[in-house]
């Protein structure tokens, strides 16, 4: 079974080998079509999606059993049970079917407030063994968690769509903070804030940076970093 062998034959099938119409159909980027077509096995919602939108069984997708399209009648599958006895069956593992982690170009996108709303810029993708459900990644500039991390890491974020309710003290986030206009995108601690539960208190690891407390209402996005990654080489 090659499931980015089956995206390629899919493209080809119902969208003349275009990625730009393939990616308006799943409404996703054409970054993410062109690397499902090369190097990337989509999340298994994704192809659930792909399937169901399109008709296409899932026998053939995962046990290349019968006819690329749903037989007339048949019953489409959703991400559930259904689908794990069929991924069982083709003696594929659930833990090989990998999400690709999106590492973004903050830079490109301008905010991290315009990244969150769609306006992305996708350099590469990383894959990591049990990592658990991410939405992307981003290069680190700055040093006001060194040692921890240094500029030219990667941290790994979980946004966080309820700011008020979505918030554990003492975890590390990715911010973008707006006020009175002026916008910088931070990674910080995030602590109690001692002026009250529409506050939180910033910290951060590098000692020369001091703690801040800010209002809620300045918190324009947030995402829970859940991994970092720092590449060590030699010249």
């Amino acid at each position: 079974m090659d499931i980015i062998k089956k995206i390629n034959d899919i493209a080809i099938e119902f969208f003349d080998d275009n990625n730009s119409r393939f990616a308006a159909k799943m409404a996703t980027s054409e970054a993410n079509i062109r690397n499902y077509r090369s190097k990337i096995i989509p999340k298994v919602d994704f192809i659930v999606r792909l399937c169901n939108e399109l008709e296409i069984s899932f026998e053939w997708m995962f046990n290349n059993a019968g006819p690329m399209k749903v037989i007339h009648g048949s019953t489409l599958l959703s991400a559930s049970g259904e689908l794990r006895e069929v991924l069982a069956a083709s003696n594929l593992p659930l833990n090989k079917i990998e999400q690709g982690v999106p590492l973004y170009d903050l830079k490109a996108a301008t905010s991290l407030i315009r990244l969150f709303e769609g306006h992305e810029s996708i350099i590469d993708y990383i894959t990591i063994p049990n990592l658990p459900r991410v939405d992307g990644a981003l290069y680190v500039t700055g040093d006001s968690m060194y040692p921890l991390l240094k500029s030219g890491d990667i941290v790994i974020y979980k946004k966080v769509n309820n700011i008020e309710e979505g918030i554990f003290y003492g975890e590390m986030y990715l911010l973008a903070i707006d006020i009175d206009g002026d916008e910088a995108t931070v990674i910080k601690y995030i602590q109690q804030s001692e002026k009250g539960e529409q506050y939180i208190k910033l910290t951060s690891q590098h000692v020369h940076h001091s703690a801040k407390d800010i209002h809620l209402k300045h918190v324009k996005a947030i995402a829970i970093v859940k991994a970092s990654i720092r590449i060590n080489s030699m010249q």
